[in-house]
């Protein structure tokens, strides 16, 4: 998988039990990439498929437990597609900012797995985000309300 597959999936599976299996030095290359497994929340108030086909995708958005705070993650299998992510979900009336945790423009699971991308967006409601998903890869964002 990409690395941002990986970040997508503290969301995409649900688990109380969040951990970083790895040894620390391969973390500390990606000091950017780690902040949202440092961020994401471990149980949730509500959870919303946004997208999803079996086997192929899904996309999924969770309130974090007691906070105003959205996390959504994005995976895909073996082929490349783009995920429209309808943030509707979010309360009407009310700005937020959105981190995205995006796969590199050239990221493959086979050839170029660490290629990552983060941005940041002022988002609303009524926001639609389109983004790319390479092979086996996936997309994260955290959203807090501003």
């Amino acid at each position: 998988t990409t690395l941002v597959k990986q970040l997508a999936l503290y969301v995409t599976m649900y688990s109380p039990l969040q951990m970083a299996a790895d040894l620390y030095q391969n973390y500390e290359k990606y000091p950017d990439a780690f902040q949202f497994i440092k961020d994401v929340a471990v149980d949730w108030d509500n959870t919303y498929i946004l997208e999803a086909e079996p086997g192929d995708y899904i996309t999924i958005a969770r309130k974090a437990k007691g906070k105003n705070e959205w996390y959504i993650g994005g995976i895909t299998d073996e082929n490349s597609r783009e995920a429209v992510i309808d943030l509707s979900f979010l309360s009407a009336g009310k700005k937020y900012q959105a981190t995205i945790y995006a796969d590199g423009k050239t990221a493959d699971w086979r050839t170029n797995p660490k290629e990552y991308v983060i941005s940041t967006k002022k988002v609303t409601n009524k926001t639609k985000l389109k983004q790319r998903l390479a092979p086996s890869g996936g997309v994260a964002v955290s959203i807090k309300e501003l």
